[in-house]
Formats: structure tokens, C-alpha cells, sequence
């Protein structure tokens, strides 16, 4: 019995410590460069085939403690897209056209943060949603065609990731991480069948924080 109330002491006493009011909060600003690649997907009779790209991811986070911890995002990259059409004839799929839109993709995320802090290191994980729009860069297609149009795509995102920050001065660091982004793919084009598919984006990337 006794040794059942010590394991419980130590257990309150611990989660005392973690969620007290008055444990040290971490806040901090960081930007990343990231590789952005997404694979093709189909459907519909339509293949959509993003270009893979570099972008940029700008941080706002704050650390409560371990479990408590969140941050907004932004994040912008190339994400061109190329719309392919086929029809299944005796002989098998056969590419009647494609169209290739340029655009550019913006994300927006609110993340939920786990991490724990070993001397000047902090490996994390997060999970996360928001909006991407995928915006064309201009209301027609690349080859000009009349009666081509194109329009600005919302869509929600599921994000999910891991990474490590490294800490060289007491406020400033490196920050390594990947995340991951799981949306549906957009339509950005009048000529071609939704695929109406899902897909993910892999974003590998590397930056450096400043802390306060």
C-alpha cells in the first residue's frame, strides 16, 4: 500500500511539473527552404502531374512544455500543374491532350506540437490543418487557347511531420524537419475532368530559428 502511494506522489508531482502555470514558455520564429514533390495522380480519364519545386515556410511557435505546444504557418511554392486526358480505345489508353498551368500554391496551418528538450537538442512531432489555395498565374492556360480559363483552388490540408532543433546560441538555431501535406488535388482548369483524387505533398527542408 505504501509503496502504491509513493509511485502515485511521484506521478501527480510529475504532472504537476509539466502543466504548472508557471513553467517557462518557449517562443520562437523561424524560416525554412523545402523541396516540395508531389506525385501524379489519375482519374476520371485525367492524369494531373505537378512539377516538383523549392519553396519557403515561415514559423510562429510556442512550447508550453512537452504535450502543450502550437504554431501557425505559412508556407508558398511553385506548383504548376499538367493536365493529361486519355480514352481507352482496343489497343489501351490512348493521350489525346494535355495543358499545363502555371500556379502558385500558398498554405496556412495551425499545428499541434509535441516535443522534449535533451541538452541543446529538441526532436518534435506535429499534426496539423489549414487551407491551400492554389492560384494560376493567369486566367489562361499555357498555350493561349481560347475559351481555356483557369481559377483560384481552396482546399484543406491535413499536416503531419517531425524534426529537430538544434540549438547553437542560447537564441538562435537550426531546425530540421519534414512534413507532410494531405489534400485532394485541385482543378485549376475548365478543359479537363476533376481527377477528384487525393494526394501528399513531401517537404523536406532545413532553416534556423530565433527564440526569445
Amino acid at each position: 500500500m505504501q509503496l502504491r502511494r509513493m509511485k502515485l506522489c511521484f506521478i501527480l508531482a510529475g504532472l504537476s511539473a509539466l502543466f504548472s502555470p508557471t513553467t517557462k514558455a518557449q517562443i520562437d520564429v523561424a524560416a525554412s527552404v523545402y523541396g516540395a514533390f508531389t506525385p501524379s495522380v489519375s482519374g476520371n480519364g485525367t492524369t494531373q502531374s505537378p512539377s516538383n519545386s523549392a519553396g519557403v515556410l515561415l514559423q510562429l511557435r510556442h512550447i508550453r512544455n512537452p504535450l502543450v505546444g502550437y504554431e501557425a504557418t505559412y508556407s508558398y511554392n511553385r506548383a504548376n500543374q499538367k493536365y493529361t486526358q486519355q480514352v481507352t480505345c482496343g489497343s489501351g489508353a490512348v493521350t489525346c491532350g494535355s495543358e499545363t498551368v502555371p500556379a502558385d500554391a500558398h498554405e496556412i496551418t495551425g499545428d499541434w506540437l509535441v516535443s522534449i528538450r535533451v541538452a541543446n537538442l529538441r526532436p518534435f512531432a506535429l499534426a496539423g490543418g489549414g487551407l491551400l489555395l492554389n492560384v494560376p498565374e493567369a486566367n489562361t492556360g499555357s498555350v493561349g487557347v481560347a475559351g481555356v480559363t483557369t481559377h483560384t483552388v481552396t482546399k484543406a490540408v491535413f499536416v503531419y511531420g517531425a524534426g529537430l532543433d538544434w540549438t547553437l546560441l542560447p537564441h538562435l538555431g537550426l531546425r530540421f524537419q519534414y512534413r507532410g501535406n494531405l489534400y485532394k488535388a485541385a482543378n485549376l482548369t475548365n478543359v479537363y475532368t476533376s481527377t477528384d483524387a487525393f494526394t501528399q505533398t513531401a517537404e523536406p527542408m532545413v532553416g534556423a530559428f530565433l527564440r526569445f
